[in-house]
């Protein structure tokens, strides 16, 4: 049978302790040592350290009898006294503050707010959270995720609608440089993720097909037509097959040579690999081609492939792509499709892209982001990511640059280095 656990009235007297102070080791146990003999229940801990200053609350009610009946008053000197005897005796300074019950207004909507600064101004939080309050959102905590290459917090609100808030920030983001994420807090964001990536200028540095094109002599020409595609200026599938068409008879040998010079962007081998740790799936969908993007796929392990495929006769592209056109509805398919091959919840996939031929997959995504992407596709997107670091998006899904670090250091240890 399991025991009886004594509730927590709602009109049962508080006492919140908070202790602030250095920070040292056995803090936390002297202060429930000092508790332990008076008749009090624990109802709640938050504990906070910047910069070797801490910061201690407990939150503490007369506990109830085990039939659950009203807690019985007892004088609280004794305790107060016990309380602020060990906080001189730790050289720290205490407040007592008491209450009826937890005090804390019951909010609905909760979200998770994620904000990345490089640098992070003090006006950039001032704006956001200005547009929170507005919003009849509360900030009940706030946690940095790291501190370089950017400065990322998250801060967990209460109250106000995800929607909203998505929308009201975002502006003040905008116009204060720095990238935010809003996210609805619930058991969804534990399950497991299927992160889906764009490859030109997002994966990689650059674009594949104007590389190939410096083979064909007509990189110029070819670029230009990239960058109006990518405005959304022209449509995609015949802005690829123009492009494609200028490659004819360049040598299949190029693909190779192509390869060989592709640079990932920074924190793109950190990003696969810190997620993968956690159970993350990773999927590539391009409008590149699958001679380029299965090689990579095979590099980073990445477990799925959407890609166009170059037509080869004797040795020498023809000009033409084989098959359908992965083009901006195409991305968003394979989206979906690779989530349920995945068995993961559309809710719970990420993708990740800067063209204008994004925006289908982006908009489909549980969280869909805009690596620093063209204008056009920024506005649209709900989240924007601006910084040249592509593991920043990690700290968007609540880990943190320790927790990154701890990996590798543990892997590095596995591994005997």
């Amino acid at each position: 049978m399991t025991p009886h656990v004594p509730a927590v009235h709602l009109t049962s007297p508080t006492l919140l302790v908070t202790l602030t102070g250095p920070d040292r080791s056995g803090v936390s146990t002297r202060l429930f040592a000092c508790l332990e003999p008076f008749d009090v229940e624990v109802v709640d801990v938050e504990q906070l350290v910047v910069r070797g200053r801490l910061v201690l609350s407990v939150l503490v009610s007369l506990a109830s009898d085990a039939a659950g009946s009203e807690p019985v008053q007892q004088d609280p000197t004794p305790m107060e006294r016990s309380l602020r005897e060990v906080a001189a005796e730790l050289g720290m300074d205490v407040e007592l503050e008491h209450g009826v019950g937890d005090n804390r207004p019951r909010r609905v909507g909760r979200s998770q707010v994620t904000v990345l600064g490089h640098p992070l101004r003090p006006a950039a939080m001032t704006a956001l959270t200005s547009r929170i309050k507005a919003a009849d959102g509360n900030i009940d905590r706030i946690l940095r995720l790291a501190r370089y290459p950017v400065t990322a917090l998250r801060l967990e609100v209460s109250g106000a609608d995800p929607d909203v808030l998505q929308a009201d920030l975002a502006a003040a983001a905008y116009e204060h440089g720095v990238d935010i994420a809003v996210e609805e807090r619930g058991i969804l964001r534990h399950a497991q993720r299927l992160v889906v990536m764009d490859v030109d200028s997002t994966l990689i540095q650059g674009e594949v097909i104007e590389m190939l094109a410096e083979h064909a002599g007509c990189a110029d020409e070819v670029a230009a037509v990239t960058e109006s595609a990518m405005r959304g200026e022209i449509d995609f599938e015949e802005s690829l097959r123009q492009r494609v068409a200028r490659l004819e008879g360049v040598p299949a040998s190029a693909l190779e040579e192509v390869h060989a010079a592709l640079t990932y962007t920074p924190g793109a081998r950190t990003m696969i690999r810190s997620l993968k740790r956690l159970g993350y799936r990773f999927a590539l969908v391009s409008g590149g081609f699958t001679q380029i993007i299965e090689r990579i796929a095979a590099d980073l392990g990445i477990d799925y492939v959407a890609a166009n495929e170059l037509e080869i006769v004797d040795g020498r592209l023809t000009g033409r792509v084989v098959g359908r056109v992965v083009d901006r509805a195409g991305k968003a398919e394979a989206l979906r499709r690779f989530a349920a091959e995945a068995r993961i919840g559309i809710k719970n996939t990420v993708a990740v892209g800067d063209g204008a031929n994004d925006l289908d997959m982006l908009a489909a995504a549980g969280l869909g982001i805009a690596f620093n992407a063209k204008p056009v596709v920024r506005d649209q997107a709900r989240t924007s990511v601006n910084s040249p670091y592509l593991d920043s998006i990690v700290y968007l899904l609540g880990i943190t640059r320790e927790e990154v670090e701890a990996a590798d250091a543990d892997e590095d240890h596995a591994d005997g280095s």
